[in-house]
């Protein structure tokens, strides 16, 4: 199985339309193209995770704008988008198909695929507390990593083919929860990564 995109080559920088911020304030935040196939035989349904793997584990040191974050230290993931129950004939999606533009406190019914569904991302634990951002993002939101940080985050978009047409997650469901779900479930998989950095130092 293998997944590509159009919008980034593997591996190399995410452009600034697809990310939720970007040097000069806020970025385009559509959703990138991908597209994907070699599923295997009996595949029911898709699920598509993005998951930046570097994301700084220490909340102070975030907020502490003037003290660059250093590469080594400890990293965690955030998850910058959850989609399920694609439809096995779906393999590709369109760049800004599924989001176009910041919608502050999250986007109410994102679009998909005709089935999908979209669960939370991150942001929704990040924004919660401020009275101009809290709610339930759904769907996708791209890159945002501290402008401070001095190591080069990794975006990771991964599709699994899965044997069950609709997955076990709850209504509001989260990454965790899909991965959860999953188990016992996938079939195959495939990912693809792009980069991304707003420090003025680090190559995006």
């Amino acid at each position: 199985m293998h997944i590509s995109s159009e919008s980034f080559a593997h591996g190399q920088p995410i452009p600034g339309e697809f990310a939720f911020g970007t040097p000069g304030g806020l970025g385009g935040n559509r959703n990138p193209q991908l597209s994907w196939g070699g599923a295997p035989e009996g595949t029911r349904s898709f699920a598509l995770l993005c998951i930046d793997v570097d994301v700084p584990t220490d909340p102070a040191l975030v907020a502490d704008a003037g003290t660059d974050i250093p590469v080594e230290h400890p990293r965690g993931d955030f998850a910058h988008w959850a989609m399920v129950d694609i439809p096995p004939q779906v393999t590709s999606i369109a760049a800004g198909s599924c989001s176009d533009g910041v919608t502050p406190r999250g986007k109410r019914d994102p679009a998909g695929p005709a089935g999908s569904r979209q669960g939370l991302n991150d942001y929704t634990g990040w924004f919660a507390g401020d009275a101009d951002m809290s709610g339930d993002w759904r769907g996708y939101d791209g890159p945002y990593p501290p402008a401070h940080d001095l190591r080069l985050h990794r975006y990771f978009f991964r599709v699994f083919a899965l044997d069950v047409e609709r997955l076990d997650v709850p209504e509001r469901f989260t990454a965790g929860d899909v991965l959860r779900a999953m188990q016992g479930h996938v079939l195959a998989e495939a990912a693809t990564w792009g980069s991304y950095s707003l420090h003025p130092g680090v190559g995006r």
